[in-house]
């Protein structure tokens, strides 16, 4: 990947963000960072207790994470966020004006199927409806992908990999 592009694996809880962005940084050669640990104590606090975040507890931990992509513009880098509104994606475009999205998307059974095996992780399946609800898809003029979930981790890599260079070819070159 060249230098200047910074990438959010987006989607809701339970698609695979945390694992294909570690294996799309590990394709491109450029840092990870897991977007949960942008997020406060009271934020995991609340999410764990079953309650979803409101727009006033998302603020901070946007502006965190469109930081650390303006920060990684020389050297590119991948990060996971679920980024589930317009608005909050145009909040991390406002600090990182050059970021790529790649929403992940899949059937909810499929999601929820993937959830009910996933251990040690702070966001309990009840709230997947509530993400799915308030999720809005990328629209055609932003600069992104979206890609389906089904199928192993490295097939799914490889169809971000080949759909963000259909997007720019240049910037997602090998």
């Amino acid at each position: 990947m060249s230098g200047n592009r910074v990438v959010v694996v987006m989607g809701v809880t339970g698609t695979g963000k945390t694992t294909i962005g570690v294996l799309l940084a590990s394709r491109f050669g450029v840092p990870f960072a897991e977007g949960d640990d942008f997020h406060s104590r009271a934020n995991i606090a609340k999410m764990s207790g079953g309650t979803p975040l409101t727009d006033a507890d998302r603020g901070p931990w946007l502006d965190t994470i469109g930081e650390w992509a303006r920060d990684r513009t020389e050297s590119g880098g991948m990060i996971s966020g679920s980024a589930l509104r317009r608005a909050y994606r145009d909040r991390v475009r406002a600090t990182a004006p050059d970021i790529v999205f790649v929403h992940l998307t899949g059937d909810r059974e499929v999601i929820e199927e993937r959830l009910a095996r996933r251990q040690g992780h702070f966001m309990p399946t009840k709230l997947l409806a509530s993400q799915i609800a308030e999720l809005q898809p990328l629209e055609p003029d932003e600069k992104g992908v979206t890609v389906d979930v089904s199928g192993t981790p490295e097939e799914i890599a490889d169809r971000v990999v080949e759909s963000l260079r259909e997007l720019d070819a240049d910037a997602f070159a090998p």
